[in-house]
């Protein structure tokens, strides 16, 4: 039987759907003729540099990234962000007629989405391979955004109608599917950093359904100095960073050998899941080393329910509820957070978490809030600390600025 997604929605303010893996059972052993859905890449874009090896490297170094000062209009103290650097040479695709004009959120997006599908962009050109995108953004186009309602309310007589097309949240998603020259569908979920997890429930969705054959899930984001002295006005401490994180999702071709060992070995790794599916996640190299098929498998064994900050329900309670659905996890197993060293950000998700007994990775605290690429560079840190042989398990906690809490666990097969 294949896991069925049930999508809710249960906050109007929610734009991405509140995905909940539901099993008729609890028992792991029913899951393992599921036929799993692989990661075949991994790719980013971050303050850090381009690619996932520079992301590594620097989580590797566990030193915060300098930040850069942003002038503000109207301010003699410039706000303080973590940009991504110039790449060291520029990508062939920015002369695409559709990426000409495009703003950094679009180009983040592609540069990442093209290293995590590796030699498959071909097969997406040529038509032997339906590709589905899902982007995930909170701010968005903000840049163009900023620039078309300067320029309107300054002159409308000389405002460019050529900026406008860049302003809309679906931008950056369209633009991809011109350059890969796919017609199959494409979403964009507008929401906070809990929603690139949506984006990952949804694209299994699709696949489990056959609408594609693989889906690209991507999480990007722009700094802007709007976006920075809005955030200010909630934490003044935070620091904004940008760029894109993508997972490359499909199908195993074929069922993996030793099934039946691979859930005993799954059992034991992660313990008991109560009323939780799992799909499978399969990792590759990145295109930038090359397809590796000594790496090991590894799988997406469940994304939780979206638990929803409200009236009736605290951020505090919110976090707990999402952590009491997850694995209680072992010591030799990698939680990826999203602490970043500010108490009153913070405490909610140290205290959902206090228990846990394994590594940390706290990444925001090295590479700033990253919004909706933050969460995706949470998920590619975990899949790679996994294909690199360093953890069995990994588990990304994922506590929104203002919608939600929601989580992902991740096992080497």
């Amino acid at each position: 039987m294949l896991p069925k997604f049930r999508f809710r929605d249960e906050n109007s303010k929610l734009q991405a759907p509140s995905p909940r893996f539901s099993a008729p059972h609890s028992k792991l052993a029913k899951m393992s003729t599921v036929e799993p859905i692989l990661v075949q890449g991994i790719g980013a874009v971050s303050p850090a540099g381009w690619g996932v090896p520079a992301l590594r490297e620097a989580l590797a170094k566990g030193e915060p990234l300098p930040a850069k000062e942003l002038a503000r209009p109207g301010w003699a103290r410039p706000l303080r962000v973590r940009a991504v650097p110039p790449p060291s040479s520029r990508p062939d695709f920015i002369t695409h007629p559709r990426l000409r004009r495009t703003s950094p959120v679009t180009q983040y997006a592609v540069a990442a989405a093209l290293e995590a599908l590796g030699d498959d962009v071909a097969r997406v050109g040529n038509g032997s391979l339906r590709l589905g995108i899902v982007l995930c953004v909170m701010t968005g186009c903000v840049n163009y955004s900023r620039r078309f309602y300067d320029e309107t309310l300054n002159d409308p007589a000389t405002a460019s109608p050529l900026v406008f097309p860049e302003t809309v949240f679906n931008a950056p998603a369209s633009h991809l599917a011109a350059l890969l020259g796919t017609t199959a569908i494409n979403y964009t979920l507008v929401g906070d950093p809990g929603t690139f997890l949506h984006g990952l429930a949804l694209a299994a969705d699709w696949l489990f359904g056959e609408r594609v054959d693989g889906c690209i899930v991507i999480g990007t984001e722009e700094t802007d100095w709007l976006t920075a002295d809005a955030y200010r006005l909630f934490a003044r401490r935070i620091v904004l960073s940008e760029g894109a994180g993508a997972l490359y999702l499909r199908h195993a071709e074929q069922p993996a050998p030793g099934a039946s060992a691979g859930a005993s070995q799954r059992s034991e790794v992660s313990g008991q899941f109560p009323s939780q599916e799992r799909s499978g996640m399969v990792s590759a190299s990145s295109s930038i080393t090359g397809a590796n098929s000594n790496r090991p498998t590894v799988q997406l064994y469940c994304v939780t329910s979206a638990h929803l900050f409200s009236c009736k329900q605290s951020r505090a309670q919110a976090a707990k509820r999402m952590r009491a659905e997850l694995p209680a996890g072992k010591q030799k197993h990698l939680l990826c957070d999203g602490i970043q060293s500010l108490d009153n950000i913070d405490a909610e998700e140290r205290e959902a978490w206090q228990s846990w007994p394994g590594a940390r990775l706290s990444l925001k605290m090295f590479l700033g809030e990253g919004l909706a690429a933050a969460s995706a560079w949470q998920c590619v840190a975990a899949i790679d600390a996994l294909r690199q042989g360093k953890y069995p398990a990994a588990t990304v906690s994922v506590l929104g600025c203002n919608q939600q809490a929601i989580g992902a666990h991740f096992v080497i097969l």
